[in-house]
């Protein structure tokens, strides 16, 4: 029975019952927390000082394209509907199943370095069950928690040819992978689906995805913002329908009404946000303060390291801060003067990227906090580095203070996989060298292209 007795840190459990710890022991045994407390005796453990650390909960990483590692700032200056000509119309239609594969291993490798424990992993260029299957290759080396949803591509249609946007997601792929790839609840890698939604298809195909998805018991995630939606009163026939519910996700959802929001939300659909990517590619302002005037909390993610990098500390810190903003131009409008007080705390933007990114995956009973009984999923963060000093509040620590450089370890499953400020990875230089390798031979292909295309 392997026992890792983590000693003496402040610990930050996002467990309301338990609360931190200003010096706290967390237990570790076969993968699971298995107390959390202070000064236990654990003979035989291996013992972790952990006196100048932040102990917490891994971070959940709700939403990444993590196919695009290779492609890292590639898309820093176009708008959305650059992003859809340039990146689904052009590169993507370069990718080789080896492409996608070492993009998925290095961008999580990427994430775990980051302190994400749990990666929401967002594949929708898998024009072939070969590059399905490389981008799962990908996600299990690298040894992160990872959903793989499974998504489809969107090229544009050749001749013939129908557009991706009449294209019902293809049952035969989901029944294979349950079959093979994925049979067990309690391994790290777990299925969902990555469909179009009636934002990117028409109202049939959204109908049958959302029963494939009801059917197979698999979350279903969607895009609801950038270009105008192709069925414009989908989701209220939807809800009308009854095909709204609980394994629903909807990413973004920037234009959508409050009406719609709280009709969603009513029904337990599930909302993750890339506040950075938003701004930064006109989608529009993250719709923090909506869900949260609702009643809501949402997850958050990264979206694309096409654009901007994968750091979830930094994408805790833009949505609170942005969401400040808001509420604070709209206490002067409405009251002439600032909110009295701070209208969103560091600790609840912390519970974006832990506890409600494990709501979000359906997985809040294994991962999100440090709780008894559930995966051995945590961090430890130096507090004594130089930007961490001194330290009077952990929580807001981690949200306005740390980064990738102050992230010492990560522990996945009872399992180190980041040590000392160094990742436990085999050969890490070689991988990064391969991804140098594809991102380079995705640029020159496309370069080709168009120099032919345009002689």
């Amino acid at each position: 029975m392997a026992e890792t007795l983590i000693r003496g840190g402040l610990v930050v459990t996002m467990d309301s019952s338990l609360g931190d710890l200003a010096q706290g022991d967390v237990l570790v045994r076969d993968g699971q927390i298995a107390a959390v407390g202070r000064q236990f005796s654990a003979p035989g453990a291996t013992v972790i000082d952990a006196h100048d650390m932040i102990v917490a909960p891994g971070l959940v990483n709700a939403h990444m394209h993590t196919w695009q590692t290779g492609l890292r700032g590639v898309a820093a200056n176009w708008t959305i509907l650059e992003y859809f000509k340039k990146m689904h119309a052009g590169l993507a239609t370069l990718f080789t199943p080896e492409d996608i594969r070492i993009a998925t291993l290095v961008g999580a490798l990427n994430q775990i370095n980051c302190g994400t424990t749990t990666l929401a992993d967002w594949c929708h260029n898998n024009p072939t069950p070969a590059h399905t299957d490389a981008g799962i290759d990908g996600l299990a080396e690298s040894q992160i928690r990872a959903v793989f949803f499974h998504g489809s591509p969107k090229p544009d249609p050749k001749p013939g040819q129908k557009p991706f946007w009449e294209v019902p997601h293809p049952r035969s792929e989901v029944e294979r992978l349950l079959k093979t790839r994925f049979g067990s609840r309690d391994q790290l890698l777990t299925l969902g689906l990555a469909i179009l939604g009636p934002h990117y298809s028409t109202y049939e195909v959204a109908v049958d995805d959302f029963k494939l998805a009801r059917e197979f018991g698999l979350i279903a995630s969607m895009h609801c913002a950038g270009a105008a939606a192709r069925v414009p009163d989908g989701w209220d026939r939807l809800g009308e329908a009854g095909l709204l519910g609980d394994n629903n996700n909807i990413v973004h959802g920037n234009d959508l009404t409050d009406q719609q929001l709280k009709f969603m939300l009513d029904r337990g659909v599930s909302f993750s946000l890339t506040p950075e990517t938003e701004m930064f590619q006109g989608h529009g302002f993250a719709i923090t303060g909506r869900l949260r005037d609702l009643g809501a909390q949402p997850s958050l993610g990264v979206d694309l390291e096409s654009c901007v990098s994968g750091d979830m500390f930094t994408v805790a810190r833009m949505a609170l801060a942005s969401q400040k903003a808001f509420d604070n131009a709209r206490s002067k409008q409405r009251d002439g003067k600032l909110p009295d007080t701070g209208t969103i705390t560091a600790r609840e933007a912390l519970s974006w990227i832990t506890v409600e990114g494990a709501r979000m995956l359906k997985m809040q009973d294994r991962i999100g906090s440090l709780t008894p009984g559930k995966q051995a999923d945590l961090i430890l963060v130096r507090a004594t580095d130089l930007n961490m000093q001194p330290l009077h509040d952990p929580a807001a620590a981690l949200v306005t203070q740390a980064g990738l450089a102050n992230v010492d370890s990560v522990m996945i499953a009872g399992e180190f996989r980041k040590r000392h400020g160094r990742m436990l990875f085999t050969d890490l230089a070689s991988r990064q060298q391969q991804l140098v390798t594809s991102g380079l031979r995705i640029m020159r292909e496309l370069e080709t292209r168009l120099q032919a295309t345009a002689h």
